[in-house]
C-alpha cells in the first residue's frame, strides 16, 4: 500500500521480511524517503519516485503516511541494504558503484569477508564523467548484475539510477553515504540517538554543514502542521 504524499508516492511496509519480498523479482529503483526529499518540488525527482519504489526511511515520512492513515515502519537504507545482501547473497549477483577508490574498495573487502558466498561482479568509485559513465553502462550489459547499489548523495544518485535502469534494467539502490559508514570512514549515530530517532541530530553534530537539511525537516513539519502533504 502507498500514499501521495506532497506528489511523492511512498510505500508503507509493516516489515522488513515484507519490503524484501516486494523487491526480490523487481527491477526498479528503490528511493529512501524523508522530510528533505519530501519537500523538494523537483519534477524530475517526482518522477523517477513515482515510477519506481520510494520507501519511509526517515521520521518524517512514517508521520506523513501515518496521517494519511497508513502504518508502517521505518526502513533505514543504511541498514536495509545490508538486508538484501543477507537475503540474496548466495542466490544474487552485485554491482556497486560510489564513494572514492579507498571507501569502495574497503567496503568490497569487508562484504567478502563477511559474505564468503557473495558474488560482487563489479565496483566503480562515484566521480563518474561522460566517458565514465559510458563505461559504466557497458560494464553493467557485459557483467549482468541483478542488483546495482549506487551511493553518491541525493538527487545525484537517483538521477544517475535513473539514467542506467534505461540502459540496463536490475534493482537499483540509492545509499548515500553508507559505504563510507561501512568501510569505516564515518560512524553512525549511537544506539541512544536511533531510539529516540534523532540520528539527524547526531549527523548535524558531526557535520554542522547539514544545517540545510534540518531547515527542509522544520519546512516539512510546517507543512506537515498545515496538513499540505
Amino acid at each position: 500500500m502507498y500514499k501521495i504524499i506532497n506528489n511523492y508516492k511512498i510505500n508503507a511496509f509493516k516489515s522488513k521480511e515484507e519490503f524484501l519480498h516486494k523487491i526480490s523479482n523487481e527491477k526498479k529503483i528503490l528511493v529512501a524517503m524523508n522530510a528533505e526529499k519530501i519537500v523538494k518540488k523537483d519534477k524530475a525527482l517526482i518522477e523517477i519516485v513515482n515510477n519506481n519504489i520510494g520507501y519511509p526511511d526517515g521520521v518524517g515520512a512514517i508521520i506523513a503516511l501515518r496521517r494519511k492513515g497508513l502504518k508502517s515502519i521505518k526502513i533505514p537504507g543504511s541498514e536495509f541494504w545490508l538486508d538484501i545482501i543477507q537475503e540474496f547473497h548466495k542466490s544474487k549477483t552485485f554491482y556497486l558503484i560510489g564513494s572514492s577508490n579507498h571507501v569502495i574498495e574497503g567496503t568490497v573487502k569487508r562484504l567478502k569477508k563477511e559474505y564468503p558466498n557473495i558474488n560482487i561482479l563489479g565496483y566503480q568509485n562515484g566521480f563518474l564523467n561522460r566517458g565514465d559513465k559510458q563505461n559504466l553502462i557497458e560494464n553493467l550489459k557485459k557483467q549482468k548484475p541483478d542488483i546495482v547499489f549506487v551511493a553518491q548523495g541525493t538527487p545525484r544518485q537517483e538521477f544517475l539510477m535513473s539514467e542506467l535502469i534505461q540502459k540496463y534494467p536490475a534493482l537499483y539502490m540509492g545509499l548515500g553515504g553508507s559505504f563510507d559508514i561501512y568501510g569505516g570512514d564515518k560512524k553512525r549515530a549511537p544506539m541512544l540517538f536511533l531510539k529516540l530517532q534523532l540520528e539527524w541530530f547526531y549527523r548535524l553534530l558531526q557535520e554542522p554543514t547539514r544545517i540545510g537539511r534540518q531547515l527542509a525537516l522544520m519546512k516539512f513539519l510546517f507543512l506537515i502542521s498545515r496538513s499540505k502533504t
